[in-house]
């Protein structure tokens, strides 16, 4: 798949953008929410892998926190996503749980994968075995895998026609120990969905090149 042609800053539908204080609860939040929220902080993820916090959506749920990340060669970006922690600790009759994972994840496309046919329930299958390869368990999985050409006229017509992948998803992560899910291992495997959208090889076991999720927002400019 070739780059993302742009970062998640317009919005993603519904994840409409908070404020930087403490509106999503890191600070305030429950108990369980904030440890779900230190967790993915302290993930170790490809560096290939560019990761920051980003303003999370406040009317999905009482408490939410998000991240937006890029997929880096060089520099070429190729593909983008974001990935939202939902907590409701009350409850949620529609998660059949108290938290929430929602993603969005969008690359461009080669000309000969654009036109595969099953590329939709592939790339489905790839989010649900990037979950499974992981051991972990979830719940009440939806969504939708969407492929959009675009074909450009007049002033814009000396470029190629692009297509494009948007994968949106969201699944409800099986509570452990305190009521806290494996926040860290749901966002790896995110990851991993994302490193093969775009395209880039499966990270081996015990891959010395992770690196942790920095702590606060630093934007990296290439």
């Amino acid at each position: 798949m070739a780059a993302a042609q742009g970062r998640l800053s317009d919005g993603t539908g519904g994840m409409d953008e908070g404020n930087e204080e403490d509106r999503d609860g890191t600070r305030s939040g429950p108990p369980p929410f904030r440890a779900a929220v230190d967790a993915l902080r302290a993930a170790r993820l490809r560096p290939q892998i560019e990761v920051e916090p980003t303003p999370a959506p406040q009317r999905l749920a009482p408490y939410a926190y998000a991240l937006e990340a890029t997929v880096v060669d060089g520099e070429q970006d190729l593909a983008d996503g974001r990935l939202v922690l939902l907590h409701d600790p009350a409850g949620h009759d529609a998660w059949h749980g108290t938290f929430r994972l929602v993603t969005l994840i969008r690359a461009e496309l080669e000309a000969e994968m654009a036109v595969d046919p099953l590329l939709p329930e592939v790339c489905w299958s790839w989010l649900t075995g990037a979950l499974q390869a992981r051991g972990l368990t979830y719940g009440e999985p939806s969504g939708t895998v969407t492929r959009a050409s675009s074909h450009y006229f007049g002033g814009l017509s000396e470029r190629p026609a692009a297509s494009q992948i948007e994968i949106r998803a969201s699944w409800t992560p099986r509570e452990g120990l305190g009521g806290v899910p494996d926040t860290g291992a749901h966002l790896a495997s995110w990851c991993d969905l994302l490193a093969q959208v775009a395209g880039l090889p499966p990270a081996g076991p015990g891959d010395a090149s992770v690196v942790t999720l920095p702590q606060r927002r630093d934007p990296q400019s290439r």
